[in-house]
């Protein structure tokens, strides 16, 4: 098998079994910041607190063979497990096409490695506020740093092979007043009521990790006209429905991120 195929599936892997991991660790901060409460170390189910086995641990293998359910009690789990595994092992697949493996050097795998932990911390604070409508002030924190740094790693590679240039000053600055900076004014224009205190500071580590504005304006589209799209029908049935932005910007980033190549080349 190819090396690049056995690389991604085992990325698929590795996505999966993060998604499982970061799905459990927000019920568990979240039991933790509201009834201080612990789960324990092993993992349970939520309704009969029974001790689950190894083999009901499998990422999307369990779910799919318990359809869904607790081998003891068959209270349902819900879709929130599986959309998180799923879809981070999906994540970390399609980020891998924005890298010329064979090629790649050490920076590049050094801006690839760090663009997966960020991802990581992204779905984890997706997950949250899909859940609970929240978004923790720690992980934002995290994810800004994160794109501090990815933002610092590209900037070092232009400037060691270009040299410098004002691109590298003025294009992450825009790119933040495109995500950031619209959500920041939204915020404060409404006082809380159209986006939530965490939103702008989400957009502003998606617009750091990014860099170039006409990627950020594709975010903003993205994460907008879907969550238009897939959040009308609930708006429409129920007046003052509120709607959990997160998951939409993480979405938008992931995709813009995968095919960022592919975007500034059709620009």
């Amino acid at each position: 098998m190819d090396m690049i195929v056995l690389f991604r599936v085992f990325l698929f892997v590795l996505g999966a079994c993060i998604g499982s991991f970061l799905c459990c660790q927000a019920r568990r901060f979240r039991l933790k910041e509201q009834k201080k409460k612990s789960l324990g170390n092993r993992s349970v189910c939520l309704s009969c607190h029974k001790k689950l086995k190894w083999y009901d641990n499998l990422p999307i293998i369990s779910w799919l063979m318990l359809k869904g359910k607790c081998r003891h009690c068959h209270k349902k789990i819900g879709l929130a497990e599986l959309l998180s595994e799923l879809g981070t092992a999906l994540s970390f697949v399609l980020l891998s096409f924005n890298i010329n493996i064979p090629i790649a050097s050490s920076m590049d795998w050094t801006i690839f490695v760090a663009t997966l932990l960020l991802t990581t911390i992204l779905i984890f604070l997706a997950i949250y506020d899909g859940l609970y409508g929240e978004l923790p002030t720690v992980c934002l924190v995290l994810a800004i740093s994160c794109a501090i740094a990815i933002l610092a790693f590209r900037i070092y590679t232009t400037i060691s092979s270009s040299g410098f240039a004002a691109e590298l000053i003025w294009k992450p600055l825009v790119s933040f007043s495109i995500l950031g900076g619209i959500y920041l004014v939204l915020y404060l224009v409404s006082r809380g009521r159209w986006v939530g205190d965490g939103d702008w500071l989400l957009g502003t580590a998606i617009a750091l990790a990014l860099y170039d504005p006409w990627l950020a304006l594709v975010a903003l589209f993205l994460a907008n006209f879907s969550a238009c799209l897939i959040m009308y029908p609930a708006v429409k049935s129920k007046k003052n429905h509120k709607i959990h932005f997160g998951p939409f910007l993480v979405i938008a980033y992931i995709i813009t991120a995968s095919f960022a190549n592919f975007i500034l080349n059709m620009i």
